[in-house]
């Protein structure tokens, strides 16, 4: 039985491997972006990162320890901002599932997780961007229940 609980250091391992599989789904489809083979956070920045409560980092494990998923999420707030309201959102910067979990509901329950986690703890609302290169996240969070909040566009000037 799979379980979801925040991210300690025995998991970077882990995290490294999926933040690579992260790494090449951007850089296959967007190599004038995406440097690939990389990784966002090396060995050391996950360990500053996972001893910050304004950034949790959740994981799915299997019965042996193994890391199926993650969800890195972030904080955010703007207090005394002349337009934004005060609001405390919980971004999720990053949801993987290793490709050989795919299909094993492992990134359902991960969002559901995080959409717990964020209820319990008084956020109003949960957020994350999403690339038009991977159709299949964009598919997987609209299935969740989650809507268009801003769309970001771009216009390439070099070819």
């Amino acid at each position: 039985m799979n379980i979801i609980r925040r991210a300690c250091e025995e998991d970077i391992p882990g995290l490294l491997k999926l933040l690579l599989q992260v790494d090449m789904v951007h850089h296959e489809g967007r190599p004038d972006l995406f440097k690939g083979p990389a990784t966002k956070y090396d060995a050391e920045q996950l360990k500053v990162i996972l001893k910050d409560d304004k950034k949790p980092v959740f994981v799915c494990v299997d019965d042996e320890g193994s890391v199926l998923g993650h969800a890195f999420c972030a904080v955010q707030q703007h207090p005394d901002d002349n337009v934004l309201t005060d609001i405390k959102t919980l971004y999720i910067d990053d949801i993987c599932v290793d490709e050989a979990a795919r299909r094993q509901h492992v990134g359902k329950q991960l969002y559901d997780h995080v959409i717990a986690y964020a209820g319990e703890n008084g956020f109003y609302n949960v957020t994350l961007n999403v690339w038009s290169l991977n159709p299949g996240a964009l598919h997987f969070y609209e299935s969740m229940g989650m809507k268009p909040q801003k769309i970001g566009m771009e216009k390439v000037l070099k070819q």
